[in-house]
C-alpha cells in the first residue's frame, strides 16, 4: 500500500505544531529563549522529521530517531537549557504537553473541516493549555505558602490555614506592626464569642480606592512551619470579602511576621 505525501504540507504542519510545543515548554522552565530560536528549533525539527519520514528505514529505527534524535536535537536548538538533567525535564515537559495539546485538537476534530480552522484552533488549544499550565504552578505555589496558624484568644483555640504572601505589607498605622488579614466568615466566629479587643480601623490603599479595615488585637498565635513561631499581641485586619473562594485558607499571613520573607 501505497500513501501519497506532500513534504511542504507535512513540514508546515510539523513547523507549526513544534513551534507551539517550544513555546510551551519554554513559558513553563522560564527559559529566556527568543521567538526566533524558537523557530528555528521547530524549523529544525519539522526539517529533520520529514527526513526520517523520507528515508527507507525500519520502522522501529524510525521510532528510535523521533523520540531519542529528532526532540533531542530540536529542544536544544530551540531553547536554552544546560544540563542533562534540565534536558530530560524539557523533554518531559515536550511529551506532556504534546500529550495535551493532542487531547485537545483531537476533542475538537469533528468541529474542525478546513485547515484554517485546525491552524485556529491548534493556537486555541495551545493558550488553553499554559492557562493550564499557570493554573497548577499557581495551586503549586500556593500550597506550598499555605501553613497552619493557631490563634489563642481568651475564650479558647482557633485552628485556621493560612497563605504566606509576600504581596501583603500592611501596617498598623497606629503602632507600626505587621497586620495579617483573616477571612470575614471566619472573624465573625471570635467576634461572637469574646469582645474585640484593641478594636479600630486601619487605613490602606488597593487598585483604584482608598478605604480602612476594621481590625483587633488578640494574646497570640502560633506559625507551624519547619519550626514553631509564636507571635504576641499579633495584630489581625478583617477582609472585605472572602479571602479563599474554594476556602483553601482563611487568613493572609503577613510576612514581615516571619522576617520578611
Amino acid at each position: 500500500m501505497y500513501y501519497e505525501l506532500y513534504i511542504d504540507v507535512l513540514f508546515l504542519e510539523n513547523f507549526m505544531m513544534d513551534s507551539l510545543l517550544l513555546l510551551a515548554v519554554n513559558k513553563v522552565i522560564k527559559s529566556p529563549s527568543t521567538y526566533g530560536r524558537i523557530f528555528l528549533g521547530s524549523a529544525v525539527g519539522s526539517g529533520l522529521t520529514c527526513l526520517v519520514i523520507s528515508l527507507p528505514l525500519p520502522g522501529a529505527v524510525k521510532f528510535l530517531l523521533f523520540h531519542m534524535v529528532v526532540n533531542t536535537i530540536m529542544i536544544k536548538a530551540g531553547i536554552k537549557i544546560k544540563g542533562i538533567k534540565a534536558l530530560g525535564k524539557a523533554l518531559c515537559l515536550l511529551y506532556l504537553s504534546s500529550f495535551l495539546l493532542g487531547g485537545i485538537l483531537q476533542f475538537l476534530h469533528p468541529y474542525i473541516r478546513t485547515a484554517s480552522l485546525f491552524f485556529f484552533a491548534a493556537v486555541c488549544s495551545y493558550c488553553l493549555l499554559i492557562k493550564g499550565w499557570e493554573f497548577l504552578r499557581r495551586t503549586g505555589r500556593e500550597q506550598k505558602n499555605i501553613c497552619t496558624v493557631i490563634l489563642y484568644t481568651n475564650t479558647g483555640e482557633y485552628e485556621i490555614k493560612a497563605l504566606i504572601d509576600t504581596g501583603n505589607t500592611l501596617e498598623d498605622s497606629l503602632t507600626g506592626e505587621p497586620v495579617s488579614i483573616i477571612d470575614k466568615v471566619f472573624a465573625k466566629t471570635i467576634c461572637k464569642e469574646e469582645p474585640l479587643k484593641g478594636f479600630h480601623y486601619i487605613p490602606y490603599r488597593c487598585v483604584g480606592k482608598e478605604s480602612v479595615m476594621p481590625a483587633f488585637v488578640i494574646e497570640r498565635m502560633c506559625i507551624h512551619m519547619e519550626e514553631e513561631k509564636w507571635v504576641f499581641r499579633p495584630v489581625l485586619g478583617i477582609g472585605e470579602e472572602r479571602i479563599s473562594e474554594q476556602d483553601a485558607y482563611q487568613m493572609i499571613l503577613n510576612p514581615d511576621i516571619l522576617g520578611g520573607i
